[in-house]
């Protein structure tokens, strides 16, 4: 049931509303099509007084993103608050399931995101990963920004809240020196930073779209290594975007050493369920 008041506060924006419908999907934030006499619209509110600086950060990472036109990202009209929450509204997207083709085009406008090279690793502004804050500085050396404030960071709170013990979780110098040892850098990519399966869309032309991005600069390989987390994308998708790519295929150790940050994430949001797979890359690499 939507809250009059939040309808109301929809109308002001989108004028009269015809019909309001709850999308599923969102762990974080409550979800709906909003159909009105501008047209229609997805809308995702959330309660908490994060909601604000939460949504402000998505809009910066869809515009990123959009600004590269390389890959289509859904129209932002607004973020706004609303009570202790905020609210914002975005184009809605009609998607269909994906076919091969579909997939490789997806993995080609990837590629084509991530071929676009940057000067330095990071970003200016913190952003989310979920609800968590994902911190963000510029920094030259990759190593040192996903040893300190991706990997460090997480491992930090996980201790913090008991997930973890503190003989668990290696010195920042030691993940740091792991990371130049398993990992070989290209150059800065703009990443999406949550590439999983629900954070892409086809729509009804065939066109790949992103959305719910967690952005930053980083390595390319990142996303992929995502992407893989939870059940794949397709071998369609990852020939199409090796190829464009023009660069080898992610290793096992890359797949690892980047898949524990989003572990460590899921650990901190969810509990101890994700805590073996946390467990293991932490004892093979470090």
């Amino acid at each position: 049931m939507v809250e009059h008041n939040f309808l109301a506060a929809l109308q002001v924006k989108l004028g009269l509303i015809k019909k309001c419908l709850p999308v599923s999907g969102g762990d974080i934030s409550q979800a709906y099509r909003v159909i009105s006499r501008q047209g229609d619209f997805f809308v995702k509110y959330n309660p908490k007084p994060v909601a604000l600086p939460m949504f402000e950060a998505e809009r910066a990472g869809l515009n990123a993103i959009a600004l590269t036109h390389t890959i289509k990202t859904p129209a932002v009209y607004a973020v706004d608050k609303f009570g202790h929450g905020g609210f914002i509204i975005m184009e809605f997207i009609e998607s269909k399931s994906p076919s091969d083709q579909d997939l490789e085009k997806l993995g080609r406008r990837l590629a084509d995101l991530h071929k676009i090279r940057y000067i330095d690793y990071g970003g200016e502004k913190d952003n989310f990963i979920g609800n968590l804050t994902q911190v963000n500085r510029v920094e030259k050396s990759w190593p040192t920004f996903y040893a300190h404030f991706r990997l460090g960071a997480q491992l930090q709170m996980a201790q913090s809240k008991r997930l973890l013990d503190t003989h668990e979780i290696p010195p920042l110098s030691q993940i740091e020196h792991s990371i130049r040892e398993y990992i070989d850098v290209s150059h800065p990519s703009l990443l999406h930073g949550d590439l999983w399966s629900g954070n892409y869309l086809i729509n009804q032309d065939g066109e790949p779209v992103l959305i719910d991005p967690a952005c930053y600069q980083g390595h390319h390989q990142v996303d992929i290594a995502m992407t893989k987390l939870f059940g794949g994308f397709g071998s369609k998708f990852y020939h199409a975007y090796d190829d464009h790519m023009g660069t080898r295929p992610i290793n096992q150790a890359e797949t690892d050493l980047y898949q524990l940050y989003y572990l460590l994430v899921h650990l901190n949001l969810f509990g101890r369920g994700y805590y073996q797979s946390v467990a293991r890359i932490l004892k093979r690499y470090f």
